[in-house]
């Protein structure tokens, strides 16, 4: 169900598993009909369809005379690198070290500033002080690839190697990273998501049904592994429900993946795709 979940993550969300290829492209009939299945209505799907176009994320293409959408190469780009975090993300091990970035951006390109700080936070980089980024060193090849695609690389300095003193290095970590509010975004997603896997044990879903829980499922997911680089289970609290919810995850994409793509494929080959009133409507909200 999509509960409060933006109707403009939901759209990107869409693309990502169903559209960025072959052809890259949603009908806006399809995208309203697809939308409606997850409870949100036609304005407001257009409403969000107009902020996405206006921040470069989607871009207006008619193809056979039929008016739509596709997805712009940085929002195809942005989705390819989240793709190993989202589905198949590793965690970091103690004898990985640790990868620090270190900036400094003059006063008169503050926005430069600002775009490294988005760009490392979106990584999972924790801040050890001003100016000086860490994360595990899992994380150095794709932070070196992304800040050299977004001419970013001018303004840092990377190191990768492995702390040797002094203190306790899990304490610092509660320090570097907000770890009460990490664990508590784990424990959202398993209150979310747990009673699914017990239902759908002895209730098999739809193809429909999967649809509309798989959509904001991944939608939810999304956010967790980059506030969460894949920190040392070592150094986390034990237990650490991110592990749980982890497990979970791979549960529900493995159970619901293949009937969701059934229920999105349907839509999109068939002939007609005018909008119709949202499927399960007693389980979604707007």
């Amino acid at each position: 169900m999509a509960g409060d979940l933006q109707p403009g993550r939901l759209i990107l969300s869409m693309y990502g598993l169903y559209a960025r290829t072959d052809p890259n492209w949603l009908a806006v009939s399809t995208l309203v009909r697809l939308m409606a299945d997850l409870g949100v209505d036609e304005p407001a799907v257009r409403s969000s369809v107009s902020r996405l176009k206006r921040r470069g994320t989607l871009c207006s293409l008619r193809i056979d005379d039929s008016a739509g959408y596709a997805l712009s190469p940085s929002a195809i780009e942005l989705l390819r690198e989240g793709d190993a975090r989202i589905f198949d993300r590793k965690r970091a091990e103690l004898a990985d070290g640790w990868v620090l970035v270190v900036f400094s951006v003059p006063e008169s390109e503050r926005d430069k500033r600002h775009e490294l700080r988005t760009w490392l936070t979106r990584l999972g980089f924790g801040t050890a002080t001003s100016g000086v980024w860490i994360a595990p060193g899992t994380l150095a090849h794709e932070t070196r690839d992304v800040l050299a695609r977004r001419g970013l690389d001018g303004y840092v300095e990377m190191f990768q190697g492995h702390r040797i003193a002094y203190g306790d290095l899990a304490d610092r970590l509660s320090h570097w990273w907000d770890l009460d509010e990490l664990s508590a975004q784990y424990a959202g997603f398993i209150e979310r998501y747990a009673p699914l896997v017990e239902r759908f044990a002895t209730d098999p879903p739809t193809d429909g049904e999967a649809f509309s829980e798989y959509v904001p499922l991944v939608t939810t997911w999304r956010r967790l592994p980059y506030l969460d680089p894949g920190l040392p289970l070592s150094l986390l609290p034990d237990p650490w429900n991110g592990v749980t919810a982890g497990d979970l995850f791979t549960q529900l994409n493995e159970r619901l993946m293949k009937p969701a793509r059934r229920h999105a494929r349907g839509i999109m080959q068939a002939p007609s795709t005018a909008a119709r009133p949202p499927q399960n409507s007693a389980r979604t909200t707007a």
